[in-house]
């Protein structure tokens, strides 16, 4: 069997939360710093399992690196890894996998890059077809479209405008956004299709920023990269808060109607799921937003509100808000969340498994969920997690709810957050 965590019904005290590093943040800092023609030191680094792949594959690679997730030291390597062939075990990072597709391939050698099996399911045919228009040679290990993969050399073909597809993932912008200026030529990247999740388009951007390379957007359907590029790391980068992480706890205090406030992030926060709140307050939070802070509590007698709401600009804390729904009495919808199938799991699929264990009906669409809460939510369900970090948080919140809920594998939440269940019970009474 399973290790799994029970949790019974709690009640909170108030209490903040200091937030791990942003994954989003950590892994591209990372990446850039080391692709930096000087030393960065970055401060408030997650610690977690996605960190570590990377960190382990820049190791690999031949990067320099000293300190510890509070202080770490990269040192540059001007733009070329001195390892030039490498095998590379990225476990199921897709914010390591996917810009290191792109960055090796920019670079050419002998690269080997694999990971566990869900990360052999997840697709990388569109960043594929857009590193072969500019020159990489890249061919599938197994099934066409999906990792495993080898890259060899780079053959520039004097293409400067590269179509990448925008509907399946960011990361796959991100990569090219992140490794075409390693050229030094100027490129033009068109984006066929709408563009998913864009606020991670511009954390990738303002990194790039910070990192000495500016990048004209118009419209997020064409980018403007410059000729004669590099990157030039700050002396020191101090690395936000999780915003998706912090969406548990905020909707904790909605859930619990008293104050739980994250530190670590604020009003200026650069990751876009920081809008998470501000959903949260049209379903009934009251949030207050500090400039390290965001606080969520809920007025006594305000119910929480049912909702319909497109989460495209969310995709990762909008799962947070099919638990929340449970406590709406009525029938809540997610959509334009196509984006969620190719994840960690299946996370509509997924969800809508769990919550139906809890008691709950559920319609299941391509890109869509609608969640109708029960009368009366069902005791002690057994959460099958599916090893994503994301649903065993998620449904830690049901023991808000009134009834004891059984996470199954509560480890798999160490990709992002180990102390996940040690710093949520630490709030209950």
């Amino acid at each position: 069997m399973t290790d799994s965590i029970r949790l019974p019904a709690h009640t909170l005290q108030p209490g903040t939360v200091a937030l791990p590093g942003s994954k989003s943040i950590s892994n591209r800092t990372l990446l850039l710093a080391a692709l930096a023609d000087n030393t960065c030191e970055i401060k408030s680094l997650l610690k977690s399992d996605d960190t570590d792949r990377m960190l382990e594959a820049l190791d690999t690679l031949g990067v320099r690196i000293s300190g510890d997730a509070n202080s770490l030291i990269v040192h540059g390597s001007s733009g070329a890894f001195p390892n030039k062939s490498a095998d590379l075990f990225l476990g199921n990072a897709g914010t390591a996998f996917r810009p290191l597709t792109a960055v090796l391939a920019l670079l050419g050698g002998d690269y080997h890059l694999h990971g566990v099996a869900r990360m052999h399911e997840r697709p990388i045919g569109d960043l594929v077809d857009a590193l072969r228009i500019a020159g990489a040679d890249i061919d599938y290990l197994g099934n066409p479209g999906f990792p495993p993969l080898h890259i060899g050399e780079w053959r520039d073909n004097d293409t400067r405008v590269i179509p990448v597809k925008g509907n399946v993932s960011s990361q796959f912008l991100t990569a090219l956004l992140m490794a075409l200026p390693l050229s030094g030529e100027a490129f033009t990247i068109k984006v066929v299709g709408e563009l998913i999740s864009k606020p991670y388009i511009d954390i990738t951007l303002n990194l790039m920023a910070k990192f000495g390379v500016n990048v004209e957007n118009q419209d997020y359907q064409t980018f403007y990269l410059p000729a004669d590029a590099r990157y030039h790391a700050p002396q020191t980068l101090h690395v936000e808060g999780d915003a998706s992480s912090a969406s548990y706890f905020l909707a904790a205090g909605l859930l619990a109607g008293v104050p739980i406030r994250v530190s670590g992030l604020g009003k200026n926060a650069i990751q876009g799921d920081v809008a998470f709140a501000a959903e949260l307050e049209k379903i009934g939070a009251t949030v207050v937003w500090g400039e390290d802070f965001i606080e969520v509590s809920r007025a006594a007698g305000q119910k929480i509100l049912p909702f319909d709401l497109d989460a495209n600009h969310i995709p990762d804390a909008a799962m947070t808000l099919g638990v929340v729904a449970l406590a709406t009495g009525a029938t809540c919808s997610l959509r334009n969340i196509g984006s969620w199938r190719v994840k960690e799991t299946d996370r509509i699929a997924a969800m809508a498994n769990e919550l139906r264990k809890v008691g709950a009906t559920v319609v299941e669409e391509e890109e869509a969920i609608h969640i109708t809460p029960p009368a009366e939510l069902i005791a002690d369900a057994r959460i099958d997690t599916y090893d994503d970090h994301r649903m065993a948080m998620c449904f830690s919140l049901v023991s808000l709810l009134g009834v004891p809920v059984i996470i199954n594998d509560p480890k798999c939440t160490h990709k992002t957050f180990p102390t996940y269940f040690d710093v949520f019970t630490g709030l209950c009474r």
